[in-house]
């Protein structure tokens, strides 16, 4: 499954599984692709809930999954997919087909992604895999109870978690890979990669996958 995943930059993420074409948070999307299956949103901030980005990968089946607090920003969609539905922290649920958990996306130690918003990252069940996108969130300690195989996490620092800290979090819940995620763009060096992979310990492997940086 780690094959069939892609990063375009910050957290936009692109899966072809069993279960259809999956984005996350799609972000300076460069082609019109108009290919999802399903569309899953962790939080309002523009590099994440972007409509433009959106509108290139919808088509009129795709189905629309956004944090509750966002539905009514996401109604403006409406008239262009198949359905849309609403999750909120602590989920677990099956949509069209797609199994999903919610893990709360919040801040710790800053004021950017505040728990009270009710925020999420993703577990999803994919091929035998449990794949968690976290989202813009801080090493909470719900995140350090995730059982996964495949973890996508922030390094970036500033708005999220820095290398440091997205290490000593997969060192916690040792999946089998980790893939960085939020750097290299608006925040965070490319280097931070090097940094963040060579504070993961084994045997978790460390797979870079971000395809457009601006730094």
């Amino acid at each position: 499954m780690i094959d069939k995943i892609e990063v375009f930059t910050q957290n936009s993420i692109k899966m072809n599984s069993d279960a259809g074409v999956i984005y996350v948070d799609p972000f300076k999307i460069k082609e019109a692709f108009h290919d999802a299956d399903y569309v899953l949103i962790t939080h309002s901030h523009y590099d994440h809930f972007s409509l433009e980005d959106i509108r290139k990968v919808i088509k009129e089946s795709t189905i629309l999954v956004v944090p509750e607090s966002m539905i009514d920003d996401a109604r403006e969609l409406e008239p262009e997919v198949k359905e849309i539905f609403s999750v909120t922290p602590g989920d677990c649920k099956e949509i069209n087909g797609l199994e999903i958990e919610t893990i709360p996306a919040y801040n710790t130690l800053k004021p950017f992604h505040p728990r009270r918003a009710e925020w999420v990252g993703y577990i999803l069940n994919l091929e035998g895999k449990r794949i968690y996108i976290a989202g813009d969130t801080g090493a909470t300690k719900e995140a350090k109870q995730v059982k996964c195989d495949i973890a996508l996490v922030p390094i970036g620092g500033t708005y999220t978690m820095d290398a440091k800290r997205a290490a000593d979090l997969i060192n916690t819940i040792k999946p089998e890979y980790a893939v960085p995620t939020h750097y290299g763009s608006i925040v965070g060096k490319k280097a931070d990669a090097k940094t963040f992979a060579g504070l993961v310990s084994s045997p978790v492997k460390v797979v870079e996958k971000i395809q457009y940086f601006d730094q």
